[in-house]
C-alpha cells in the first residue's frame, strides 16, 4: 500500500504566498505519511482571466520554482506533482506545465497540456502553447507507476487510454476546475468515469474558490471514493495498491476486451 495526497488551495499572484502555502501543504501530507502529493494547476501563479500576467509571471523548467520544489521534496522524502507557467519559445504564449519531482529533488517527469480550455466561454488558447503529443512520461514510486494529464484533458477520454496503455497504475490529475452551471457535476462524473473505464486509480486536485470548485478527490480502479476534500483548502490522504488494481481487472477485463485503439487526430 502507497499513501498519497490531494492538496488543495486558491493561488494568487503573489508567488510567494503560493511557495508558502505548498510547503504547508507537503509538510502536512508528508507528516501524515504520503510518498506523494498532488498540487492544483497553475500553483505557482494564477489569477482570474487569461491575460499578460501569465506571460510576466512564467519560468523555465530551470528556474527559481522548480528548484523550491526539488529542496521541498528532498527535505520531506516526498514526490512532488504540481502545475506551473512554463516558458516557451513563443513570446505570446506559455506553456500550462505539470512537473513531478521526486524524493531526490530531481525531475521525474513532465507533462504539457494538450487540450486548452477554449470552452464556457473561455480561451486558454490565447496565452498557452498546448503541448506536443509525445508518449506519456510516467513516473514509479515504490513499484507504482504514475502518469499526469490537466484539467480540461478529463473531457477527452483517449488522454487517459494513452496514460494507462503506456503502464501506468495511477492517473495524477492537477486541475482549477472553473466553476459554472453543473460544472461540480461534470468534473465528479468525468473523474471517477476514467478510472472506472481504465481500472485505474485516479487522485485529482483543482483549486479552491474563486478559480476553482475544490472538490479534490482519490478513486480507486472501481470507482470507490477513498478520500475527498470540500470546497476549503486542505489535505487528504488515501492508499494505493497494485494488488487493488489486479484484483479490479481480473473481475473487469475491459483493457483486455476493448476493440478499438487510441489514433492522433
Amino acid at each position: 500500500m502507497l499513501p498519497i495526497a490531494v492538496a488543495q488551495f486558491a493561488p494568487t499572484s503573489d508567488k510567494k504566498c503560493n511557495a508558502d502555502k505548498i510547503s504547508d501543504h507537503v509538510r502536512s501530507a508528508a507528516e501524515a505519511g504520503a510518498r506523494v502529493i498532488v498540487l492544483p494547476e497553475f500553483a505557482m501563479f494564477s489569477v482570474p482571466g487569461m491575460d499578460e500576467r501569465f506571460l510576466r509571471s512564467a519560468e523555465p523548467l530551470s528556474g527559481q520554482f522548480v528548484r523550491s520544489l526539488g529542496h521541498l521534496a528532498a527535505a520531506h522524502t516526498i514526490t512532488i506533482v504540481c502545475g506551473f507557467n512554463e516558458t516557451s519559445d513563443d513570446p505570446d504564449r506559455i506553456h500550462n506545465t505539470l512537473v513531478a519531482i521526486n524524493e531526490d529533488g530531481r525531475i521525474a517527469a513532465t507533462y504539457r497540456k494538450v487540450h486548452l480550455y477554449d470552452a464556457f466561454g473561455y480561451t486558454e488558447s490565447t496565452r498557452v502553447r498546448p503541448g506536443k503529443i509525445d508518449k506519456p512520461e510516467l513516473f514509479e514510486v515504490d513499484g507504482i507507476r504514475f502518469g499526469m494529464q490537466t484539467c480540461y484533458d478529463v473531457r477527452f477520454p483517449e488522454v487517459t487510454r494513452r496514460i494507462v496503455d503506456a503502464g501506468a497504475d495511477v492517473l495524477l490529475l492537477p486541475a482549477a476546475w472553473v466553476p459554472g452551471p453543473l460544472k461540480e457535476d461534470h468534473w465528479s462524473t468525468l473523474v471517477r468515469a476514467r478510472a472506472i473505464e481504465n481500472t485505474m486509480y485516479v487522485a485529482a486536485c483543482g483549486q479552491t474558490a474563486p478559480g476553482g470548485v475544490g472538490r479534490s478527490t482519490i478513486v480507486d480502479p472501481m470507482g470507490v471514493q477513498l478520500a475527498s476534500l470540500g470546497e476549503a483548502d486542505g489535505v487528504a490522504v488515501a492508499e494505493v495498491s497494485a494488488d487493488r488494481i489486479a484484483e479490479v481487472r481480473a473481475t473487469n477485463p475491459a483493457l483486455e476486451l476493448r476493440r478499438f485503439a487510441v489514433i492522433e487526430r
